[in-house]
């Protein structure tokens, strides 16, 4: 595997665990999102489309925390809640 796919790899799999930030599924989702973002725009200047990857991760990380609950990944209260 290229190092950038590796990098890709690992910076996907942090952003999965980062979006169980919150306990409501909107606050998972809003966190996830804002990670996802983040990990995306930089994954995408790697690549040559820091725009298009920060769409893309926001989408990725809006759904996994969506989709995840509490008991699955819990962080604690998001920034926004404390």
């Amino acid at each position: 595997m290229p190092k950038n796919g590796l990098k890709m790899t690992v910076a996907a799999l942090a952003l999965v665990a980062l979006a169980g930030c919150g306990s409501s599924k909107g606050d998972r989702a809003l966190s996830g999102a804002g990670i996802g973002a983040a990990g995306g725009a930089v994954g995408g200047a790697l690549l040559g489309s820091p725009a298009t990857g920060a769409a893309l991760g926001a989408a990725a990380g809006a759904a996994t925390g969506a989709l995840t609950n509490e008991n699955d990944i819990d962080l604690g209260k998001p920034i926004w809640r404390r």
